[in-house]
């Protein structure tokens, strides 16, 4: 079955206001920042997503962000986003920190069919015994607060222990970004892009996947496909300028021999 659609913009254009997505990427390697700009130009609102963070203020899903189409975040941390931490902070938008590992395994099982599964992660603390602060009002009072969670013990090599119940997550859609892809949705992402994207491919019910490179079927080695074409069910191809435009949080790099702190100083601020 070919997937191929013809645009990023066909691709999204069912996705209506309200709906959940869940969003590949960490930080801005391997986000989907085509199809997150198509859907802003959409003017859908609403939108819960399900990502490890919310982009930068200006880019991936913090372009959605700034719009104010987010109503809600199921994320890690708030990480370079001072938007997503002022909207949180000020009552505008709903956030459910969850430990990164339980966010992936939330995801991951989500697409496996399995409903719920029991962690150590959080045991003893908020996470599991509810009242972490999910939304606030505008003078910093809370207005949605996190539940309380079913716990059990276990018994493990390290004898009785206690784990909490966390709940799957199944979105909407899903939106990831990858290296290479042939027509029948199978794909291939390349060191650490592969990240969150094979866990949000799996987590939602259609899964759009933009890529870099498309091939045709038969030339990705199967033992090389980290998802399979069974979780995808559209294919948008990048072009050049699209695959390469790629961003970065923070660029560091390593002083060049022989140079001094103040040169290095006077390139990076010529102005100051």
């Amino acid at each position: 079955m070919d997937k191929v659609v013809g645009s990023a913009a066909e691709a999204v254009a069912d996705i209506p206001s309200g709906a959940t997505l869940a969003v590949g990427g960490f930080g801005l390697c391997g986000i989907p920042s085509v199809l997150i700009d198509a859907l802003l130009a959409t003017g859908v609102d609403e939108l819960e997503a399900v990502s490890n963070n919310c982009g930068v203020d200006d880019w991936g899903l913090g372009r959605l962000l700034q719009a104010k189409r987010l109503r809600r975040m199921v994320s890690s941390y708030v990480g370079e986003n001072k938007e997503f931490a002022r909207q949180y902070l000020a009552g505008e938008l709903e956030v459910e920190l969850t430990p990164q590992g339980t966010l992936a395994e939330r995801m991951r099982a989500g697409g496996s069919g399995i409903p719920a599964f029991f962690t150590a992660t959080g045991v003893g603390t908020q996470v599991a015994e509810g009242g972490l602060p999910w939304k606030y009002d505008d003078v910093g009072n809370i207005l949605v607060a996190s539940p309380e969670k079913e716990t059990r013990v276990f018994t493990t090599a390290e004898g009785d222990k206690e784990f909490v119940l966390e709940q799957a997550i199944v979105a909407d859609f899903g939106l990831v970004r990858a290296w290479k892809g042939d027509r029948h949705g199978n794909l291939v992402y390349r060191d650490s892009a592969r990240n969150f994207n094979p866990l949000a491919a799996m987590s939602g019910r259609v899964t759009i996947a933009e890529v870099e490179e498309l091939v045709e079927p038969g030339e990705l080695p199967p033992n090389d496909v980290h998802t399979p074409g069974v979780f995808v069910q559209r294919v948008v191809a990048l072009t050049p300028e699209q695959a390469a435009d790629k961003r970065i949080e923070k660029r560091t790099v390593q002083p060049a021999e022989g140079a001094t702190l103040e040169g290095i100083r006077q390139e990076a601020n010529p102005g100051g």
